[in-house]
């Protein structure tokens, strides 16, 4: 699925209008997660497969924009990195020091639980550890690899370039970036009315309207009226 539709989110439901895994799980458009998720059948299947999928690596997974947790398919991976990710080069600038230390211990080790990992970083309170691997998760810099239950729960990180060397490797502009993003988001949906990119993606409107406009001049899409844009031959 993630492969089909470029990209999906996690456990959301029809309150987010995009694919997610729970929504698949569940089969019907206007799923939704119920107050206490932990009882929940279908929420319980969704989980698990998540962990399942997160684990075989084959398609990117972190907690990203908006902090929601997405899967994004590999050959949107270089794109999603050219907009969200940091270069090394701005690491120092654009990263909390929390974040840093993370890296530079992840650099050394290549793979850590949570708490091992809090550690060896120095980082003696759970909430700025776990801020700092939410933004390192959405910069593009750490991934989650493993999911442990036994003998305490715990998630064994990662560097997503040692993860997915291949995808974060390949070079894009944020134009050419937005562009492939836009033309993903228009693929599943069909139409796209005012905004809806821009605000899906946390962009502007001007390079959001710059994508779909580059997409009406390939022929790829029709621009039906202002901010309304629709697959060609749909």
């Amino acid at each position: 699925m993630v492969n089909e539709v470029g990209f999906c989110l996690g456990l959301t439901d029809a309150r987010t209008p995009l694919p997610s895994v729970y929504t698949a799980v569940c089969g019907r458009r206007d799923a939704h997660l119920p107050r206490n998720v932990q009882k929940d059948h279908e929420a319980s299947r969704a989980w698990v497969l998540k962990d399942e999928v997160l684990m075989r690596g084959r398609v990117y997974y972190g907690k990203l924009i908006k902090a929601k947790s997405w899967f994004v398919a590999p050959r949107l991976t270089p794109a999603f990195n050219a907009i969200w990710g940091v270069p090394k080069t701005r690491e120092a600038r654009d990263l909390s020091g929390s974040a840093n230390k993370i890296l530079k211990v992840l650099r050394k080790e290549w793979e850590m639980g949570s708490a091992d990992l809090r550690v060896e970083a120095g980082i003696t309170t759970r909430p700025r550890f776990t801020k700092a691997l939410d933004k390192l998760q959405r910069t593009m810099k750490v991934v989650p690899q493993e999911v442990l239950y036994v003998p305490k729960f715990t998630y064994i990180w990662t560097l997503a370039e040692a993860r997915f060397p291949k995808e974060m490797s390949v070079k894009m502009t944020r134009e050419d970036a937005v562009r492939e993003i836009a033309r993903a988001y228009l693929t599943m949906c069909g139409v796209t009315l005012l905004g809806d990119l821009a605000r899906t993606f946390s962009l502007t409107r001007r390079e959001a309207g710059r994508a779909n406009h580059q997409l009406v001049d390939e022929g790829f899409a029709e621009r039906l009226t202002t901010g309304v844009y629709k697959l060609r031959g749909l």
